[in-house]
């Protein structure tokens, strides 16, 4: 078995906090358009134009804010006020304008992970967002690569890890989303390490992956380096 040599972390959510600020401005959006439709309804009419925009727009607070807006056009029948459809805008340039805030045990599990191995980060999303997001963490000097990819697919991993020179077998995802940061990485023949995060927003749910020896899920980032140690 070939040992690892690389470990791969996503950032919204596994490094710092990001849904949440969804989840505000999603409230937000509802109390906006309360005298349309009920908050249940608002709810599951904005993630169905989510899930329809990511073709178009990708991931991101940028997509989320148009998926919001489109939303608001349709429950209305293109009756929205304009002041309506300007308060989304805002609450989209607020959510960018947001400062980091590093979840529990990031920098150091970082920092342990780099002693014995290539650190990557790897997450998806707009790329002026992710940068900004990045820069303003602090962590930025402590990974061997950055990068910012349109989706987390096993072909994207598999064109990543080429290009940093690591098998695929040789690495190891760490990161909240069982469908973007563990299967794709699992499916592959690599380790995916699973951390749940409080808040995880409905299009990334998926099942845990039973057929393989190389999932692990651990309760916080606290657990990677004796996980590291373990592996060798």
């Amino acid at each position: 078995m070939q040992n690892l040599t690389t470990v791969g972390f996503d950032a919204d959510d596994t490094l710092w906090h990001n849904e949440r600020f969804f989840r505000l401005t999603q409230d937000r959006f509802e109390q906006l358009l309360a005298d349309y439709a009920d908050p249940a309804h608002l709810h599951q009419r904005l993630l169905e134009a989510e899930r329809r925009n990511i073709a178009h727009y990708g991931f991101g607070i940028k997509g989320f804010t148009l998926s919001m807006i489109e939303t608001a056009l349709d429950i209305t029948q293109n009756r929205v006020p304009a002041s309506v459809i300007r308060e989304l805008i805002e609450a989209g340039q607020e959510m960018l304008r947001h400062p980091i805030d590093l979840l529990p045990h990031a920098r150091e599990t970082v920092q342990a992970a780099a002693q014995n191995h290539k650190v990557l980060l790897i997450t998806k999303g707009d790329l002026l967002d992710q940068e900004r997001k990045l820069a303003q963490s602090g962590l930025g000097d402590l990974f061997d690569g950055v990068e910012i990819v349109s989706d987390k697919t096993p072909a994207t991993y598999q064109a990543l890890l080429q290009r940093h020179g690591v098998g695929a077998t040789q690495a190891m995802m760490v990161g909240n989303s069982m469908k973007s940061d563990v299967r794709p990485m699992v499916a592959l023949g690599g380790w995916g390490v699973f951390v749940p995060h409080g808040l995880t927003w409905e299009l990334e749910h998926a099942e845990p992956p039973t057929d393989t020896t190389r999932f692990r899920e651990l309760p916080s980032l606290a657990g990677i380096p004796q996980l590291l140690h373990e592996i060798g």
